[in-house]
């Protein structure tokens, strides 16, 4: 199934090439910058019955923004991006059907299990989405966190999935290396993550056009689903109608 996205770059929709965002927003590449509004996306979302969507906050200046995405599509859309314990029940509040947390539950390179049990308990595990981002490294996918600057310790593998698979809804991986390049996905990463992870997962990287949106439906047997950005029409892309994916959700849901 295709999944929906509103990312968030200043207070303002945008289409980034992952691997550019850093700290000091040296080299930043964008596909896109949107004249609507995010709010006018989330809509649009609402309006086609699309689920399981995500807004993600890509730094500061962007609460405002976020609030009236969430406020346009009440528990439509899920949201990131600087989420941890103090914050989250908060975000949720504010109409998000999920929150997803990355960076907060890893600390010094590595997984901190007493984090992700203390987000367990203040929000549900059906309300709770764990990015596991990744970048490759040594033949092995890596956790990657604090905007895919840093790497972690944490594979994607089966060992490391099934240690995470209980104390969350589903996980999100952006295939960082090929986020907004628009020259395919990872299929050797949906197949992984396919084989590996007990529960659904939102992959996101590469998409090109409706083949891609195919071949991860396949691949992924049915609980991988997949994020379009730069390549859909309605970022600026040509790669895929945004029409198309609609009717490619309703087909596979009937």
């Amino acid at each position: 199934m295709f999944r929906p996205c509103i990312d968030l770059h200043e207070g303002k929709v945008k289409q980034i090439v992952g691997g550019s965002l850093r700290d000091d927003g040296e080299g930043l590449r964008t596909n896109f910058v949107a004249d609507r509004s995010p709010a006018w996306f989330a809509g649009r979302y609402r309006d086609d019955g699309l689920k399981g969507g995500h807004v993600i906050k890509l730094g500061p200046g962007n609460e405002d923004a976020a609030i009236k995405a969430l406020a346009a599509y009440p528990g439509g859309l899920q949201i990131g991006g600087g989420i941890n314990l103090d914050n989250a029940a908060r975000w949720l509040d504010r109409g998000a059907s999920h929150v997803i947390v990355t960076s907060w539950v890893f600390r010094e390179g590595r997984i901190d299990l007493d984090r992700v049990e203390s987000l367990l308990k203040a929000v549900g595990r059906e309300r709770l989405v764990l990015d596991l981002s990744c970048r490759k490294r040594d033949g092995r996918y890596c956790v990657v966190t604090d905007r895919w600057q840093n790497f972690t310790d944490f594979e994607i593998n089966a060992q490391g999935l099934e240690t995470l698979a209980g104390s969350c809804d589903e996980f999100l991986i952006h295939a960082a290396d090929v986020e907004g390049l628009c020259r395919g996905i990872d299929p050797e990463l949906v197949s992984l993550l396919a084989d590996a992870s007990p529960i659904e997962c939102t992959y996101a990287g590469g998409a090109r056009s409706m083949t891609d949106l195919e071949q991860v439906t396949e691949l992924g047997r049915g609980k991988i689903h997949l994020t379009i950005g730069s390549a859909l029409d309605i970022f600026g892309g040509d790669g895929v109608k945004y029409e198309d994916v609609v009717e490619f959700n309703r087909q596979a849901a009937s």
